[in-house]
């Protein structure tokens, strides 16, 4: 079982590090400038991190999370929040791709707004997610 907390937690650090930095990312994006240095343009480098880093990391966190869950055995009303916290950031994780899918449509309209609102409400998620699991209430 250490295994499989290992791998929960790890997995778990980058799906939020993604989380964090997707929404910033989108922020950058939507000031960028015609004459950019880079060799990727922004949304096609948003979407790479989006399906190839931050999607994968999501997935593991939540099947090793629900393989812990099995395999301790747990229960409690702590949980309950949590998963209603992780649903949440699924939600952020979504929106994400939402926004990037409309950043490569070229429609920036509420893009700063929305991925700013993403960025607090993925890192309050991620906030109560760390209580809950180490404060365990209603146990």
């Amino acid at each position: 079982m250490p295994w499989i907390k290992i791998l929960h937690i790890a997995t778990l650090l980058c799906w939020c590090a993604t989380l964090l930095y997707l929404p910033a990312m989108l922020l950058a994006s939507a000031r960028t400038r015609a004459d950019s240095s880079f060799e990727y343009s922004a949304p096609s480098l948003l979407r790479f991190v989006f399906t190839h880093i931050a999607t994968p990391f999501a997935l593991l966190a939540i099947m090793s999370g629900t393989l812990l869950f099995i395999v301790a055995q747990l229960i409690g009303g702590w949980l309950v929040l949590k998963l209603a916290a992780v649903s949440g950031m699924v939600l952020c994780h979504v929106l994400c791709g939402a926004l990037i899918a409309r950043l490569e449509q070229d429609k920036r309209q509420f893009l700063v707004p929305a991925s700013g609102l993403i960025a607090a409400l993925a890192a309050s998620l991620m906030l109560a997610v760390l209580v809950l699991v180490l404060s365990k209430p209603f146990d």
